[in-house]
């Protein structure tokens, strides 16, 4: 039963019997949040749609095709997803990504653009969805934050140089972002000084009233006044280019192209768009899950961002992704669930419907420093100088995938990011924190560096591995041991600790199995401890606690050390005190 001042308390019975679960972002509803959630939702759209023009014009899509991705994708997503509070739409990072796989195959803005654009969205709402069944969602986890972080510092510089040529008013081409921007340099005897003004104006209006008041929805403001500047002065007859005619209605139902040419060409545009949406996505709706004390659940967010795009595929529009700054922009408003997301659907459905033609008017300069502006904020200067402060190398990790991006491209930018971040990955498992454990006189365990000749008491060598126990780091394993056994008398006992251990593969048995050998031949006992269920079956497979006895596999270091130290101890020699 409802509880009083609810529309629902929960999903109903028949959305439980459903073989994938529904709502769960959006119930229950409480009346009393009704008022909020609706303020919120047209606070994210006052915000959200110049944003998503501008997001479009990044892609090389029409202009209308940025207020598509807010409509019928975020409704979907309200409906599948869990996150009550992740918002779907445009982004830069995807958008910036598509730009960069569709340059060369076809002319921005056209017809077969947009249905390249299509099938890119079809591939990466395809890929989400095959995620959520062989359930693929950790793959979130192989982009670090410090790698998100400077690839998206990257694509903010990207971005932003990029929209200098057009606020300018002047002609650079260029296949990179590098050569674009020395071209502009190049060019700036040529400025067009009504388009530099526009520009500059509607930069000094988001700065400001960002300053006097961060609710406040600077870059409507700007574009609001841009157009009826526009429109008042006839900019288009100064030589200020302008939208032009942009499309009203709800989109209409588009098919992308099914050519296999087409689908083999956008194939690793599409994987790089996953892995963004995949990593941004799941870190930003896990964010505000713990903020608020909720639970999420990432198979569902999958399920309900890949319908999102698959719907984003058939309604002429382009890939959506989870963006952080409008799932901020929501919650700082008073957004709670994705009730605000679907105000702010309706919000845009409305502005498709009557407020596409005053869109005209809009100078393009001025969408290009409020694209402009979203890219200066991509680039997280604070961020980056707190990973300075704390954690240099993973400072110069950031700096290497921002550069690849600026460099190299963006989708190739992901693809370093995706290698950088595995082999940071690697680097902490090859060479985990291994150690001696000792009793401190309190009587706990104190975790020593393995040094020569080091014990845990006298005979007894009490040594934990840090990680899981695998080809490249096995290496390790031998070396400490060795380092431990020393030059002097070898231990009665060598335990291994394997509290940290959560998998041994084949050829770090077989070094375990040779560590074996190795204190059997000089007459030490190797034993076990800490060993978790998973781990114990892994070594009863590869035949090593048969080996060792089953007498020597203990539940704590602690047990360990008591059986050692309860052994019958040699009576000594007469006359020897």
């Amino acid at each position: 039963m409802a509880e009083p001042g609810s529309v629902s308390s929960g999903r109903g019975g028949w959305a439980r019997r459903l073989p994938i679960a529904l709502f769960g972002g959006l119930l229950p509803i409480e009346r009393a949040r009704l008022s909020p959630e609706a303020i919120a939702g047209i606070t994210l759209a006052a915000v959200a749609v110049p944003e998503v023009l501008g997001y479009a014009k990044i892609a090389g899509m029409p202009p209308v095709t940025g207020l598509y991705t807010m409509f019928v994708p975020v409704l979907l997503f309200a409906v599948l997803g869990s996150s009550r509070h992740l918002v779907v739409g445009a982004d830069s990072a995807t958008a910036a990504i598509l730009a960069a796989g569709l340059s060369g195959i076809a002319v921005a803005g056209s017809p077969h653009y947009v249905k390249l654009a299509g099938t890119a969205a079809l591939l990466a709402g395809v890929l989400l969805v095959l995620a959520r069944v062989v359930r693929l969602g950790f793959l979130a986890n192989f982009l670090s934050r410090t790698v998100l972080l400077g690839f998206l510092t990257g694509v903010g510089i990207q971005v932003a140089l990029g929209q200098l040529p057009q606020m300018l008013g002047v002609s650079a081409t260029g296949s990179g972002t590098v050569v674009k921007f020395v071209n502009t340099l190049r060019a700036l005897g040529h400025v067009q000084g009504a388009s530099a003004l526009i520009a500059l104006a509607v930069v000094v209006v988001v700065v400001v009233v960002r300053r006097l008041s961060p609710k406040v929805p600077g870059a409507l403001l700007a574009v609001v006044a841009a157009i009826v500047v526009s429109e008042a002065a006839h900019l288009s007859a100064r030589r200020v280019a302008v939208l032009g005619s942009v499309p009203s209605g709800v989109p209409h139902l588009t098919a992308p192209s099914f050519a296999v040419h087409d689908l083999t060409k956008l194939l690793s545009v599409s994987l790089s768009m996953f892995v963004v949406i995949l990593a941004q996505s799941a870190a930003t709706s896990r964010a505000y899950a713990a903020r608020y004390e909720e639970s999420v659940d990432e198979d569902a967010d999958l399920v309900g961002l890949g319908a999102a795009n698959l719907s984003a595929a058939f309604t002429g529009t382009f890939v959506v992704n989870g963006s952080p700054t409008k799932t901020q922009i929501a919650d700082g408003a008073g957004g709670r669930s994705q009730l605000a997301q679907v105000c702010t659907a309706v919000v845009v459905l409305l502005v498709l419907l009557l407020l596409t033609g005053p869109l005209a008017y809009l100078p393009l300069p001025a969408l290009a420093a409020v694209v402009f502006m979203i890219g200066v904020d991509l680039v997280d200067v604070a961020g980056l100088r707190r990973v300075y402060r704390v954690r240099r190398l993973e400072f110069a990790v950031a700096c290497i995938t921002a550069a690849s991006v600026v460099f190299i491209g963006v989708e190739q930018g992901i693809a370093i990011a995706v290698v950088v971040s595995v082999i940071d990955h690697l680097r902490h498992s090859y060479a985990p924190h291994s150690s001696l454990l000792v009793k401190s006189p309190a009587g706990h365990w104190l975790s020593l560096p393995p040094t020569r000749g080091g014990r845990t008491v006298d005979g007894l060598i009490v040594y934990r591995f840090g990680s899981s126990l695998y080809f490249a780091n096995a290496s390790r394993l031998i070396a400490d041991i060795l380092e431990l056994i020393g030059d002097g008398p070898p231990p009665v006992w060598l335990c291994l600790d394997a509290a940290a251990i959560g998998d041994v593969d084949y050829t770090a048995a077989a070094v375990i199995t040779l560590v074996y050998n190795r204190l059997k031949t000089q007459g030490s006992r190797f034993v076990l401890s800490g060993l978790i269920d998973d781990v114990r079956r892994q070594l009863d497979r590869y035949g090593i606690t048969e080996k060792i006895g089953s007498d020597a596999c203990f539940e704590t270091a602690g047990e360990a050390l008591e059986a050692f130290l309860a052994l019958p101890r040699p009576n000594p020699a007469p006359g020897v005190p």
